[in-house]
């Protein structure tokens, strides 16, 4: 009986201790769970750079394939560096983010075997960014309804939208 007593103890001890462990952006309301993700990560620079690899594109593609090369494989670099800082304490959140940050993925190994010349593939890659880029507004959006904040997506990096095809 004691020894059940002891048990139940510890068990309830562990459970106290691994939950006062919880990061900040795990307690709290929705509202600051996600504000703490938020400022807690780079989430806002991640969105800003990918959205400035999709427009440097269009920029490098008349510098031939291996500029393209850089440029697509970077993209790819980012994205998966932004999808490290998943997941958010909101499901859609970080579903939108997870799915936005795979077109990326999957545009910048596009345009990477694209080169310079296959358009079609090129095209391909493009609609895959513009879909990202639809998903980061409704990512923007949510976080605004829920925190009362849009984050700021500022990057050193000067690139305004254009089409890859001019």
């Amino acid at each position: 009986m004691k020894r059940r007593v002891l048990n139940v103890v510890l068990i309830i001890l562990l459970g106290v201790g691994a939950a006062s462990c919880a990061g900040l952006d795990q307690r709290g309301s929705p509202s600051h769970r996600l504000s703490e993700w938020v400022n807690g990560t780079s989430f806002g620079e991640d969105i800003g750079t990918l959205v400035a690899d999709n427009a440097r594109l269009p920029k490098v593609i008349p510098n031939g394939t291996n500029a393209l090369h850089g440029a697509c494989g970077t993209m790819v670099t980012d994205a998966e560096t932004a999808n490290d800082e998943l997941p958010t304490p909101d499901s859609f959140v970080t579903d939108w983010l997870s799915t936005a940050y795979g077109l990326e993925g999957t545009a910048g190994t596009d345009c990477y075997n694209a080169g310079s010349t296959n358009k079609k593939l090129l095209e391909t890659a493009e609609r895959d960014t513009v879909k990202a880029n639809a998903l980061y507004q409704r990512v923007l959006i949510r976080i605004d309804s829920i925190d009362g904040k849009v984050p700021s997506t500022t990057t050193t990096t000067d690139n305004g939208p254009i089409s890859i095809f001019g």
